[in-house]
């Protein structure tokens, strides 16, 4: 029975050409994520699906492994006749940064998903490693402003003394479109609003209620800066949360003011 791979292709998926860029990559993931999030109505095994895709074309091995699944090497450690398990350390140490006779040092690898706030706050999470030597709670923690895609290497926390390095990955957030450190963020407002002007309250990231101030003959889609309300890098500079402001008409308007508008065109 021939099984159709269409289905499971991950640039099938995306809707990607096989030679696309990991730039190409994340615009489409970061398009069809926001099409498909449950939050949005979405179909969860869809975005699932989506981010399963994504999974594997952003990360470099994955996508190689994907391109060429009959081009992994099977190594048979058997232990026949004359085989020295040093030896295959020994030929190869100089190409992985080890001296002859010493073994590198094992490395468990995971990829963990965290949300938009989580790269606003850090903080300490524990995460389950499993490995052959066993599963294992350990406690990580989480930069600061770290990137989707970012691995860190957390040293001998995994089972057995081994490393453990953490693939990244940052769920997309229906409120928030991330620009770096800047956040934009959609915010509705009336119509008359933006005529008039008037004062308004937002959510920055982290929950903080902020009052803005909406000029009058405000445009819509207009922007307006909050300085220092985006993410933080580890290296303590922040970004400004942006607000787009939305407008909305009324769908009663009083026919006193009807008659205004009309003869005011």
């Amino acid at each position: 029975m021939c099984l159709n791979t269409m289905m499971t292709d991950p640039y099938t998926i995306l809707g990607v050409k096989r030679d696309a860029s990991a730039d190409e990559i994340k615009k489409a993931y970061r398009k069809l994520a926001s099409q498909h999030h449950p939050d949005k109505g979405g179909d969860k095994t869809k975005f699932q699906s989506i981010q399963g895709a994504y999974d594997t074309l952003s990360d470099p091995q994955k996508r190689a492994q994907n391109d060429n699944p009959h081009h992994n090497f099977n190594f048979n450690f058997g232990g026949g006749p004359g085989f020295d398990f040093d030896n295959i350390f020994n030929m190869f140490g100089a190409q992985f940064g080890h001296h002859p006779g010493q073994r590198p040092r094992q490395q468990a690898r995971m990829s963990l998903w965290i949300q938009l706030r989580d790269v606003a706050e850090g903080g300490r999470r524990s995460v389950s490693v499993g490995t052959q030597q066993g599963v294992q709670a350990v406690d990580i923690e989480i930069p600061i402003g770290i990137n989707d895609g970012d691995t860190i290497q957390y040293s001998g926390i995994a089972p057995g003394g081994m490393d453990l390095l953490v693939t990244f990955r940052i769920h997309p957030d229906p409120a928030y479109h991330r620009q770096g450190l800047n956040l934009i963020k959609e915010h509705r407002v009336s119509i008359w609003d933006l005529v008039v002007g008037c004062e308004t309250n937002v959510k920055d990231i982290l929950g903080n209620e902020l009052t803005i101030t909406i000029p009058p003959s405000t445009q819509p889609n207009g922007m307006l800066e909050l300085k220092g309300r985006g993410l933080k890098d580890r290296s303590g500079i922040q970004g400004d949360m942006i607000i787009r402001v939305i407008a909305y008409i009324p769908e009663k308007i009083d026919s006193d003011l009807f008659a205004l508008i009309q003869s005011k065109r």
